[in-house]
């Protein structure tokens, strides 16, 4: 979503990196670009005026200009300010309230309200452990309610049974008093939207905040309407008392004005982001880490996260204690790519990694590239995986059929693995994971991993790893990567 913003800061900070004294015209010429970035993105022109002038006040004292690293320090105020900007520190949902805690989401038609309801209730089904009820009081679109029927039973979680002709309000003392009898922790109000905010969106919202007495109301921005989006806040936040902001389609191609714009005009805090179309693809919305990946510095905290979201440990200590035998076939290579795809796809790896935004491996990151590989190992039969060896120019011409592929992919997945494995057996000579952990810790990973990847390195050394050490794709990876 960042994208364009994150690559215009890049090229102006790099100018400063590269100086080893700065002037106090070299910063005010940067903090030029870096309005005229701000406004490209679609950032509300009061916030990005107000964001370059805190920040140009503060890069010209005389600590940063005399710095030994002045373009450093002026990242980290931009940082710090992009950090403020967004709201500083995180903000959850406060439901730890005598049961039922009643959340009111609000927002236009088409914003995404209703799936984004489905995704908060699974979100507090299964981290926070609660008992969840959803509820859909909007009457006015078609099949609005079945919608939310079929989203409860996707995500595994109870909606309140539709009664044809009820108004909202009926709608929602009716939940609300099922909730209580039924001993629910949450109750989820998806109200009706507008094309537009108008008098009787606001009288009914206000109507059904006086039955049900939310204590969080929640408005769903779609992050793609850019700068009307924090009109919509803006008018909803004149109206209705907000507590908080989920902004949705954030892994759109949208500019990111709408979400840097957001806390700003409105005073409340972006709670939740969108990240998908998927029931589990809804995050907590951490300003200091967003921040982090407009300013190219990664996130490693959030690929932990999803990494124990998506990674079952079952399958990654089965894994793990193959490869300390020196162990590697083509079942675990798919196992790899199915979990890399679950934490989605190589593109959003590389950006929460520092220092990787932006950079190219071999033919270009496509995560195509990975759905090829699967199609190809799921034509093959569990021998086949298991022993990639018994593979003729017979079983190839069978499996490139049957994954859409050709026999010469076949050949670069098999010489793929075939480098993996012997990885694989070279660190078994090493000593295993124990050893390299080790030369880790002592700052030798790049002694102890010469040789081990002999192909498809992604990019030099990162920021923050001892060792100099590389990213690395699978060997040949580039290969299966078309344009």
């Amino acid at each position: 979503m960042f994208d364009s913003l994150s690559d215009r800061l890049g090229g102006v900070f790099d100018k400063l990196r590269g100086r080893g004294a700065l002037s106090e015209a070299d910063v005010r010429a940067a903090m030029r670009e870096v309005r005229i970035a701000l406004l490209e993105a679609d950032v509300a022109l009061p916030v990005a005026r107000s964001f370059v002038d805190e920040v140009t006040e503060k890069a010209v004292g005389q600590e940063v200009l005399r710095s030994i690293t002045p373009g450093q320090q002026v990242v980290k105020i931009v940082h710090d300010a992009l950090v403020e900007m967004l709201g500083a520190d995180a903000s959850e949902l406060h439901i730890e309230v005598a049961p039922p805690a009643v959340v009111m989401m609000v927002g236009l038609q088409g914003s995404g309200k209703t799936t984004t309801t489905a995704k908060l209730a699974r979100r507090l089904k299964d981290r926070e452990r609660k008992k969840v009820l959803m509820a859909s009081l909007d009457v006015a679109r078609p099949a609005a309610q079945e919608q939310l029927a079929v989203l409860g039973r996707q995500a595994g979680v109870e909606t309140l049974p539709i009664v044809a002709g009820q108004s909202p309000v009926q709608i929602a003392e009716r939940a609300l008093q099922s909730a209580r009898l039924q001993g629910y922790d949450v109750l989820l109000l998806d109200t009706a939207g507008r094309l537009h905010v108008d008098d009787a969106l606001m009288a009914e919202m206000k109507a059904v905040a006086t039955a049900s007495r939310p204590v969080e109301t929640l408005l769903v921005v779609d992050s793609l309407t850019g700068q009307d989006a924090v009109n919509v806040a803006n008018g909803f936040a004149a109206q209705v008392d907000l507590s908080g902001v989920i902004l949705t389609r954030m892994d759109g191609d949208a500019r990111g004005g709408a979400a840097l714009s957001m806390r700003a005009v409105t005073g409340k805090p972006i709670k939740f982001a969108g990240t998908g179309e998927a029931l589990d693809a809804l995050e907590a919305f951490h300003p200091s880490r967003v921040a982090g990946r407009i300013l190219g510095m990664g996130d490693v905290v959030s690929l932990v996260e999803r990494a124990a979201e998506t990674v079952k440990i079952e399958d990654a200590e089965r894994l793990a204690a193959k490869m300390e035998k020196g162990k590697f076939d083509l079942d675990d290579l798919r196992l790899q790519i199915q979990q890399m795809q679950r934490m989605g796809g190589l593109g959003a790896l590389a950006a929460m990694l520092p220092g990787m935004k932006g950079m190219k491996a071999p033919g270009q990151m496509d995560d195509k590239a990975l759905v090829r590989l699967e199609a190809m190992m799921s034509s093959m039969t569990v021998k086949e995986r298991a022993r990639p060896d018994v593979i003729n120019a017979k079983r190839k011409i069978r499996i490139a059929k049957g994954s859409g592929t050709t026999v010469q992919e076949i050949n670069k997945l098999l010489k793929m693995h075939l480098d993996m494995a012997n990885a694989m057996k070279r660190l078994k000579k090493l000593g295993g994971f124990g050893k390299l952990a080790a030369m880790f810790n002592k700052g030798g990973l790049e002694g102890a991993l010469g040789g081990l990847a002999p192909g498809g390195q992604l990019g030099g050394g990162m920021p923050g790893l001892p060792g100099g050490a590389a990213f690395n794709l699978p060997p040949g990876f580039d290969k299966f990567s078309k344009k």
